[in-house]
């Protein structure tokens, strides 16, 4: 099963389990209207792509 970070905080929150707040964000105006909700920074950017496992992207 591939799943992005995001889709997995989905399935978690659907089931009633904690995860850490944060937003899938695709455009820059996106990612302002995100950080707003969550208020005072600092933020963590994040970019979501499927490529393996942990460490195993080769460069």
């Amino acid at each position: 099963m591939n799943l992005h970070e995001y889709q997995a905080k989905q399935l978690f929150a659907r089931y009633g389990l904690p995860a850490p707040v944060g937003y899938a964000c695709t455009t820059p105006r996106e990612a302002e209207e995100a950080a707003s909700k969550i208020g005072a920074g600092p933020w963590v950017v994040k970019c979501q792509v499927h490529a393996g496992g942990r460490g195993k992207a080769a460069v």
